[in-house]
């Protein structure tokens, strides 16, 4: 492929996704800031949470059979329209005062299913833009255009709000929607390669990848190791606002500064694992990054000043997308072809759900437990855990195959 010609695409697909993914952040932020602000209910809260998630652990599996069937580009932007769509009824809805709160979350729902449909199409078709030996880069580029993304989203949601009523900040979902889905459909050019396979009925296609994934070594592997590491990564992700009201105090501005120390440094580490490429072999990256997040984590349970703090928060963003692109490039270059979207949909379901199962176990222990010595012990799981992958066998040797190696 013509260099320029993959640059451009590639360059308008970021474009147009990171614009689709900042007009639905922002509406994400602006709903559930609305329903706390109107409802300043726990329970509405948790059943917000709920209609966000199940939808993408059902749909993601079909959205992966799709992903590998039907061409790319059209379930991006089908996806989208389903999301801008169910904006613009809620839009509706709210401007002639239906604010019910079934109203709220079905369209809640209608956007979840519409991401969960979109996710595994955007990172198969990755590889039909990009050059292999590009690849890492543009995962890091895109990785951290995510994070910046999702550093700028609640500012800007809360700005919107605070300026306008929540009916008129769906409209910037609705505009970047339609933006997104112009450039899919008539600026960005991939060519759809129809699956070889005869059809076989969407139940046997999940069922299939799911096949792949447990048949072949490599990728069993690889997922092993990501999804325990973001088992781990639990208590750092969502005990740390705790611990900080716990050992600090309970400021709103600490609070804000650890979440955005988070978010800059992965906006960091996407620019510089682009820039940069990680070392030759992408599993010994995965290792050092995964190493280095354990190293940190103890370090957040060892008291020190607020500044350190955020500090060890900012490296621990850093090396996220050094963990993150490796994975998602390996299983890019390595899985086949006709499997990589239900691949990439098993990824999604790993990485969505794991955390949240954290939590059900280090959640509650966090009242018995103190937390700085859960983030200790986890954190030296995760060092030993990065070790583990830099020796692993099936990885080293999955990793120099042209495709993953079977059993």
């Amino acid at each position: 492929m013509n260099a320029d010609l993959w640059k451009r695409q590639a360059a308008l697909f970021l474009t147009s996704q990171g614009s689709s993914l900042l007009g639905s952040m922002v509406v994400q932020y602006a709903l559930m800031w609305h329903l706390t602000i109107t409802t300043q209910s726990g329970e509405v809260m948790t059943l917000a949470i709920i209609v966000g998630f199940v939808p993408m652990l059902l749909i993601s599996p079909f959205a992966g059979a799709w992903a590998d069937r039907l061409p790319k580009r059209f379930l991006i932007a089908a996806s989208d329209a389903l999301a801008a769509l169910s904006t613009v009824a809620l839009f509706v809805a709210l401007l002639f005062g239906h604010d019910h709160l079934w109203v709220i979350l079905a369209a809640m729902g209608l956007r979840a299913v519409g991401q969960a449909v979109q996710s595994p199409a955007v990172s198969a078709i990755l590889p039909e833009i990009v050059p292999e030996d590009q690849l890492m880069r543009i995962n890091g580029y895109n990785g951290s255009l995510q994070s910046g993304i999702g550093l700028v989203s609640p500012l800007l949601a809360g700005a919107l709000l605070s300026i306008m009523p929540m009916q008129w900040v769906l409209l910037i979902d609705i505009v970047t929607a339609a933006f997104a889905i112009f450039v899919m459909l008539f600026l960005v050019k991939v060519a759809h390669v129809p699956s070889d396979a005869a059809p076989v009925g969407a139940l046997r296609e999940i069922r299939d990848g799911f096949v792949y994934v447990w048949r072949h070594r490599f990728v069993r592997r690889l997922f092993w190791y990501f999804a325990v590491t973001f088992f781990l990564a639990a208590p750092v992700s969502f005990l740390t606002p705790l611990q900080v009201t716990r050992s600090y105090s309970n400021d709103v501005w600490r609070l804000t500064a650890i979440e955005m120390a988070f978010f800059i440094g992965m906006t960091a580490g996407g620019i510089l694992i682009g820039q940069w490429g990680g070392f030759k072999r992408k599993a010994a990256t995965i290792a050092f990054a995964i190493a280095g997040m354990g190293v940190f984590t103890v370090a957040l349970g060892i008291p020190q000043p607020f500044v350190l703090f955020n500090l060890w928060m900012l490296l621990i963003g850093v090396l996220m997308p050094a963990m993150n692109a490796p994975t998602m490039t390996l299983l890019q270059t390595k899985v086949e072809p006709r499997f990589l979207g239900r691949v990439m949909s098993v990824m999604m379901m790993i990485s969505t759900s794991t955390m949240p199962l954290g939590m059900l176990f280090f959640g509650p222990m966090a009242d018995r437990v103190q937390i700085e010595f859960t983030l200790i012990v986890t954190g030296a799981l995760m060092v030993i855990g990065g070790a583990l992958v830099l020796v692993d066998r099936t990885i080293r040797d999955g990793e120099e195959a042209p495709v993953a190696a079977t059993e």
